[in-house]
């Protein structure tokens, strides 16, 4: 009885890294943060080979995986080894307790049928890799998950090259009428999972989801070119990226990496982006939804290096919920749409408070270094005209705090558009910001503090 009691204890107690190893990172913040908890998982393994997958890339893995996973939950949880290979699969579920390893050459890939994330019964496709109300759970080694994201996703004639757009066409799919956007309606290999394109395009899949999930740890994987969203916690707390890639097409429409939605005490830190969308982006729900969530808080992002996208680091467009004790620092932008991007519309917005930005450096930023966006998805909101009397959800960003910037070549340096209230508090600091257009395009009615920023040009 006590040699099985010590037995589970051992099992119980296992952890893969240590929170002690990033507890340097939280020294010396301009604010006090709380650090996220790490996962405590049992040192149980097994193989999905164990459970009968084949890593041929051609046989459908999606049952021994759930198989493999549900065994080793059954028994207190675990490691699920992915071992070098290809393992085709249709959606699949992890649980409290699991630890998915991929090992060096791995690929997990998503089946080209959309039909298996089409559950009977139901008309919204499931996403492809989550776990929901669980706990003790995460995704570690340096394999890849990849989400075979181009027979989903719409895309423009415009950001296509004419060799990119043959090989769509060769696809099959079907052409708007203007003929500058195909979607990926009528494949000549797979039938379709909606009856329009329309309605096809809005069924696309997040990759890996996290749902109400406490201690969560994503690291060192890659996730690559998913059918919308590559990484997407939400409504968690105690989550962990570290030394994740995240990478597709520069063109892959909302091609998000890290979408952190609602979660509060997050670590964002050594991570690769290359994506088609945002880098890594805070959301706060959206309007009366907000009431059913929390803010998001106590966030660190850290040691990052976001390539294209676009916006490094994002607030927004809905964020209702609000934000609060966010800091980001000692992070590259390198080739971004933008670099600090604060985005939001009435009837999105929210408020923010205790938001630090810096030690930045950012190159070749196509639009704006630093941008605040109070019509996003409302374009008739102006800069001088304020929202009508008993309007909710208006966007407040204020108390953000953003100073040792440095970027070089961006089309406008610092830009802020809102009506009064909608963006006071700012303050910007010993900055340098080297722009082609425009210095500033701040309205009057924005709250915006220079203060030691140099704004260059050329001579």
């Amino acid at each position: 009885m006590k040699k099985a009691l010590l037995s589970l204890l051992i099992l119980m107690v296992v952890t893969m890294v240590s929170a002690a190893e990033y507890a340097s990172l939280y020294e010396g913040l301009p604010i006090e943060l709380k650090q996220p908890e790490l996962p405590s998982i049992s040192n149980q393994r097994v193989s999905i080979t164990d459970f009968g997958a084949t890593g041929d890339g051609q046989t459908l893995c999606t049952e021994a995986i759930q198989k493999a996973i549900d065994d080793l939950a059954g028994r207190g949880g675990g490691h699920v080894d992915v071992p070098a290979g290809i393992w085709l699969t249709a959606p699949f579920k992890l649980k409290s307790g699991i630890d998915l390893h991929l090992a060096k050459n791995a690929i997990i890939q998503l089946t080209e049928d959309r039909g298996m994330h089409v559950r009977e019964g139901q008309k919204k496709a499931v996403f492809a890799i989550t776990a929901t109300d669980a706990h003790d759970v995460s995704i570690t080694g340096s394999g890849i998950i990849d989400g075979n994201g181009e027979f989903w996703r719409a895309v423009k004639r415009g950001k296509q090259s004419d060799v990119e757009w043959r090989e769509y066409l060769a696809l099959g799919g079907t052409v708007n009428e203007r003929g500058d956007l195909w979607y990926p309606f009528n494949l000549k290999h797979q039938g379709n999972i909606a009856p329009t394109m329309e309605q096809q395009e809005r069924m696309r899949v997040n990759m890996v989801r996290f749902t109400n999930c406490q201690r969560v740890l994503v690291q060192g994987v890659t996730l690559q070119n998913s059918p919308k969203f590559h990484l997407t916690p939400n409504d968690c707390q105690d989550v962990t990226i570290d030394g994740v890639t995240v990478r597709c097409p520069w063109n892959a429409q909302n091609g998000d990496a890290i979408d952190i939605g609602t979660c509060q005490r997050v670590l964002i830190t050594n991570c690769v982006i290359d994506c088609g969308d945002d880098g890594i982006c805070m959301k706060g729900a959206t309007g009366d939804e907000a009431l059913n969530h929390k803010p998001c808080e106590d966030i660190l992002i850290t040691g990052n290096t976001v390539f294209h996208a676009h916006g490094g680091f994002v607030i927004g467009s809905e964020f209702s919920a609000g934000m609060y004790r966010i800091v980001v620092c000692k992070n590259t932008f390198s080739g971004t749409d933008t670099g600090l991007r604060f985005k939001s519309a009435i009837g999105r917005g929210g408020k923010t408070g205790d938001i630090y930005c810096y030690d930045i450096n950012m190159t070749d930023i196509k639009d704006q270094a630093i941008v605040f966006e109070t019509s996003y998805a409302d374009k008739a909101v102006s800069g001088t005209t304020g929202p009508a009397a008993g309007i909710k959800w208006v966007p407040e960003f204020k108390d953000i705090h953003i100073y040792n910037v440095v970027c070089n070549r961006t089309k406008t340096g610092i830009k802020a558009k809102g009506a009064a209230g909608m963006v006071h508090d700012i303050d910007i600091s010993n900055s340098t910001i080297f722009y082609t257009q425009s210095a500033t395009d701040i309205d009057g009615a924005c709250d915006v503090k220079l203060k030691d920023v140099k704004l260059i040009t050329y001579k």
